[in-house]
């Protein structure tokens, strides 16, 4: 290694390379697959997910890991898989359609447009959106802040509980935070709804992608499995949220989930089999990109993050 002397610059910088810090390329078997950011969501204090978890336990955990201890700073990673044939998004981020809502959590969000854009697509490239669920930091993004549709060339593929649900009025009444959340989703699902493919657990929605069914979190919440050539890749969108609280203690529940108990037994039911398989995983808000694997660690679990450099694909 050459290591070059301070008052010295190099005479060309060098500009070749796939990945910039929103986005992420690498391949699944045939497929290409990008991860593409729509910014960190900060979520303050660390506990306000976890209600019901000891405070000290949350601030030791984060610490013991070199995190920080005043908030959490989830990633959203949006995946997009081109199967040679089409283009589907899995979530499109917080965006920017509820106007000064969709920025409640300050302006590291709504990133996700510009950051397809710089890996080299354009929204209207899009043929299907797949959606996890309706919560706001994964369907908000799907029109602006005209209602206007993003995509515009691209099918909505969402489970038909979860639409149902989103779609349903009296959702909204449940409470105030619902009412804004079922708002949103209204507005962002309301385009697409002569364009819909409505999923069920294991079956395809393209080639290469089918889905599987983790409720809790929300009514229908669901994961894709990415196939291609021998290899796979498990999304797991919002199975679990912080790569080591959720991780180290599966069985906590979150104040965000419709069902906080039928989530955690998604979770656990999940964790035992991600780890026993071996399986590559993507975690929507696992730190960027998001890719790794679930291993075992005492009563519960830890996240192995994938070295950048063994996915990358040559330019």
């Amino acid at each position: 290694m050459t290591v070059m002397p301070m008052d010295e610059k190099p005479s060309k910088l060098k500009k070749k390379g796939v990945a910039s810090p929103g986005w992420y390329r690498f391949s699944i078997g045939d497929f290409e697959v990008t991860v593409i950011s729509d910014g960190p969501l900060p979520m303050t204090p660390p506990s306000s997910g976890y209600s019901e978890a000891p405070a000290s336990e949350i601030e030791q955990l984060l610490g013991d890991h070199f995190l920080p201890t005043d908030k959490l700073l989830l990633g959203q990673n949006a995946v997009l898989v081109n199967n040679g044939r089409q283009l589907a998004l899995i979530d499109t981020g917080m965006g920017d359609s509820m106007g000064p809502i969709s920025h409640m959590f300050g302006p590291s969000t709504g990133h996700l447009v510009n950051n397809l854009r710089a890996s080299g697509v354009e929204p209207e490239d899009i043929d299907v959106i797949m959606l996890s669920h309706g919560h706001p930091d994964h369907c908000w993004g799907l029109v602006d802040a005209n209602g206007e549709a993003v995509f515009k060339n691209a099918e909505l593929a969402v489970n038909e509980n979860e639409l149902n649900h989103w779609l349903d009025e009296s959702s909204a009444s449940v409470s105030e935070f619902a009412k804004v959340t079922v708002s949103g989703a209204r507005k962002n699902f309301s385009p697409y709804l002569d364009r819909l493919i409505l999923t069920k657990d294991g079956r395809a929605v393209i080639s290469g992608v089918s889905t599987f069914a983790c409720p809790g979190h929300s009514v229908a919440h669901q994961g894709f499995i990415i196939e291609s050539d021998g290899q796979m890749l498990v999304n797991i969108a919002d199975l679990a949220h912080h790569h080591v609280l959720a991780l180290r203690n599966p069985a906590w529940e979150m104040s965000t989930d419709t069902d906080p108990k039928e989530a955690a037994r998604s979770r656990l039911r999940m964790l035992d089999m991600l780890a026993t398989d071996r399986a590559p995983v993507l975690g929507y808000h696992f730190p960027w990109p998001g890719a790794g694997h679930i291993v075992r660690a005492g009563s519960g679990y830890a996240w192995a993050a994938d070295a950048l450099y063994t996915h990358m694909m040559k330019s």
